[in-house]
């Protein structure tokens, strides 16, 4: 014998190309029971994820089986209600034909009244003399009838043809709709191993593909640029072919393990090839700037592990909800409301938590390219945080939108960086305060002298933090030498002809920076690239 267990969606687990769906249902054994049956399940599910629980320890379990289910709806009620409101407008078109007919015969009828009067006086043996006033009353009749009959007639064509079109759209929806549809689905059949009698609760999960989520984040810079305020959102969708109606949600970055096979480990296989080398021409130009400092767009993420240097003070962040676990890295999320998820592949965002970062903020100045400062965060991820998965990043500063970033994975006691774009809080200014040349000196050798100077002024209230690149030309050849000469403050060029300053700029304050370098060539060279 077999009986229907009533099942009814409690929780769900999203993963991010799946879902694990978990059923409770109550049935009353009456002992004669060897087959349970859990109907309506989507063919999105897979079967070797199936796993049963029941609440009775003396009832056996012997086996699960799945059967696909195919069924052919009959006539809906959607269709009968399509059908009388189709009965309705074509009646209602009906009508209104009779009563476009009608007022033709009106017209036609008024249109005839001055010819007919004017026959009957022609045509009259003791004609009566005209009278001008009463043809004149009669013509105005005639008119002003015949134009708001004619008026009729016009809004009832229109209401006719809007009906018609009304009643096309609904023809065809009544079509698809009187099509005999198949609807596919699995059902489970658990196989009872005794008699019990008396009441028991089955549990059935199983993951269905077609369901993901990605995570959203919103970043907002406050105003005294000491910490990131971030809110974690979740955006879920799915067209697993079954609808989650008031379900809990949990969401996770784990991925599923289907089976119990263990897996086997496939030979790891390495080999070798001749290295290619450098194409000539690549990075030719001496003004390329080193890719470590060019400026990424506002909004670009640095990962971490190109931080170097940067220390942040340690800041308590606020406690993240209790709903959220973490396990090595796997973080699972439980949200604290019930949610309605159709499986219409629509986008549903529900926001996990919010949480207060600490960051330091510093202008990057790069006057060679630019006079404009921009603005980037570093953000440290506490180590009582949350690890924070890829997604992407709505930045915001003073609650004006600045544009997206992609955050990688950032884990507790990480730090990564954000570029908050331009900022005209910080002037920058860049001259070429000398150029000397001196051709043909002792050493058959010419000689151009630069030297640059820099400005950087705070025109914000309150004290900044910028640094400055700037970078000297890079010699391909090996007759053309650079020579950094000096620097006001000083500092250390790189290999690559990179200068960095920092410093700490008071409101209000200036600072002036200052460099030299000197080009040395045969005088019968042409530089190239130094057009400065």
């Amino acid at each position: 014998m077999r009986k229907t267990v009533d099942t009814r969606i409690c929780q769900v687990t999203v993963y991010e190309q799946q879902a694990l769906i978990t059923r409770r249902g109550v049935v009353q054994l009456t002992g004669e029971e060897q087959e349970l049956v859990i109907a309506q399940l989507p063919v999105t599910l897979l079967e070797e994820s199936i796993r049963l629980k029941s609440s009775k320890t003396t009832v056996g379990l012997l086996g699960v089986k799945t059967e696909r289910i195919q069924d052919t709806e009959g006539e809906s009620q959607d269709l009968t209600a399509l059908t009388q409101k189709i009965g309705q407008l074509d009646e209602k078109k009906r009508h209104g034909q009779d009563l476009i007919t009608l007022l033709n015969l009106k017209r036609n009828f008024v249109k005839n009244l001055s010819s007919q009067y004017m026959e009957r006086l022609t045509r009259s043996h003791n004609p009566e003399p005209l009278d001008l006033d009463k043809i004149k009353d009669l013509m105005s009749f005639v008119d002003q009838q015949y134009s708001d009959l004619s008026g009729e007639i016009a809004q009832q064509e229109v209401e006719s043809r809007q009906l018609e079109k009304q009643l096309q759209i609904l023809r065809g929806q009544q079509q698809q709709l009187a099509t005999p549809r198949t609807n596919e689905s699995v059902k489970v059949i658990v196989t009872l191993e005794s008699s019990v009698v008396g009441e028991l609760e089955l549990e059935v999960s199983y993951i269905v593909d077609q369901a993901s989520w990605i995570p959203l984040y919103d970043l907002r810079l406050s105003a005294t640029n000491q910490k990131i305020h971030l809110s974690y959102f979740a955006q879920v969708k799915q067209s697993s072919g079954e609808n989650w109606q008031s379900v809990a949600l949990r969401l996770s970055n784990a991925k599923p393990v289907l089976g119990i096979t263990l897996p086997a480990l496939p030979p790891w296989y390495i080999n070798g090839q001749e290295a290619s080398s450098p194409k000539q021409g690549e990075k030719s130009s001496t003004m390329m700037l080193d890719q470590a400092i060019t400026m990424p767009y506002p909004g670009t993420i640095i990962t971490p592990e190109a931080l170097t240097g940067i220390e942040l003070e340690p800041n308590a962040a606020q406690e993240v909800k209790q709903e959220v676990s973490q396990q090595g890295s796997i973080v699972n999320f439980e949200v604290s409301n019930l949610l309605q998820i159709h499986s219409d592949s629509a986008t549903h965002t529900t926001k996990i938590f919010t949480q207060d970062y600490p960051c330091r903020a510093e202008y990057i100045a790069i006057p060679q390219l630019t006079n404009l400062a921009y603005l980037q965060a570093t953000i440290a991820n506490p180590l009582n945080g949350v690890t924070l998965l890829p997604g992407k990043v709505n930045i915001f500063r003073d609650n004006t939108f600045v544009g997206t970033a992609q955050l990688p994975k950032i884990a507790p006691g990480q730090e990564f960086t954000l570029n908050l774009g331009i900022d005209e809080g910080l002037q920058v200014e860049r001259n070429l305060v000398e150029r000397q040349v001196n051709e043909e000196l002792s050493d058959s050798q010419s000689r151009i002298t630069y030297a640059y100077r820099i400005m950087i002024t705070n025109l914000r209230d309150d004290e900044v933090k910028v640094r400055v690149i700037e970078q000297l030309p890079i010699s391909l050849n090996e007759q053309i030498k650079v020579h950094f000469t000096n620097s006001e403050p000083q500092t250390p060029m790189s290999e690559k002809g990179v200068l960095r300053w920092s410093t700490t700029l008071l409101p209000k304050a200036k600072q002036q920076f200052y460099y030299q370098f000197t080009v040395e060539y045969p005088p019968e060279f042409k530089v190239i690239g130094l057009d400065i």
